[in-house]
C-alpha cells in the first residue's frame, strides 16, 4: 500500500464541486483508493465518504492507494487537493 500525507491548498477547501472531480477520478483507477483526515477513513471512490471528511483548505490528508497503479492515482489525485481547477 502506498500513501502521501497532502495539505489541501483549494481555497473552498474539498467542496462539491473538487469532491465530485476527486472521486471520478479516484473512479477511474483500479487501485483502492483511500483517504483519512484525523481519526476518519473514508472510501476515496464514494462521494459521501469523501464529502463528510469535511475538508477545508489548510487540512492535512492522508491519501492511501493499493494496487497496480496506485503511485499514478496517488499523483494525480494529489493535484486535485492543491490545483485550483
Amino acid at each position: 500500500m502506498s500513501e502521501r500525507q497532502v495539505t489541501v491548498q483549494l481555497s473552498q477547501g474539498l467542496h462539491a464541486r473538487p469532491a465530485t472531480l476527486f472521486v471520478k477520478l479516484a473512479a477511474s483507477f483500479s487501485s483502492e483508493i483511500g483517504v483519512k483526515k484525523e481519526d476518519k477513513h473514508v472510501n476515496g471512490k464514494s462521494i459521501i465518504g469523501v464529502m463528510s471528511l469535511a475538508v477545508a483548505k489548510g487540512h492535512t490528508v492522508t491519501l492511501t492507494a493499493e494496487g497496480a497503479d496506485a503511485k499514478l492515482a496517488l499523483d494525480a489525485l494529489e493535484q486535485v487537493l492543491i490545483s485550483e481547477a
